[in-house]
């Protein structure tokens, strides 16, 4: 007897071969372009929630999977990772980065 487990969530493109691989089923379908980016939100909250909850050996590997994300957000926008790199050193050179950990309490005039 086997039993369906519900995911609904997008995930990388070998997923499907990788469970049929190993004797699953996995059914799938493309999402529109709106589904898509939708679900590539979804994906970043859920990475992140990973990567903060992860161990010091499983960091680098969910730190991967966030820039897969961000690639495919990137891409799904027009843009390229490298634009998105170059976006973010300017940001950085106008605002510094977030080297010195400095935590913003509150501000006054």
């Amino acid at each position: 007897m086997s039993v369906a487990v519900q995911h609904r969530k997008l995930v990388q493109d070998l997923i499907p071969s990788i469970i049929n691989a190993n004797g699953g089923a996995a059914v799938t379908r493309v999402l529109n372009q709106t589904e898509y980016r939708a679900a590539l939100h979804a994906k970043l909250a859920e990475e992140s929630e990973e990567l903060r909850t992860a161990t010091p050996s499983d960091q680098l590997g969910e730190l991967a999977d966030l820039l897969d994300v961000v690639k495919a957000l990137a891409a799904s926008t027009g843009h390229t990772l490298e634009q998105v790199i170059t976006a973010a050193r300017a940001k950085t050179a106008a605002r510094g980065g977030f080297v010195h950990r400095i935590w913003l309490e509150e501000t006054r005039n």
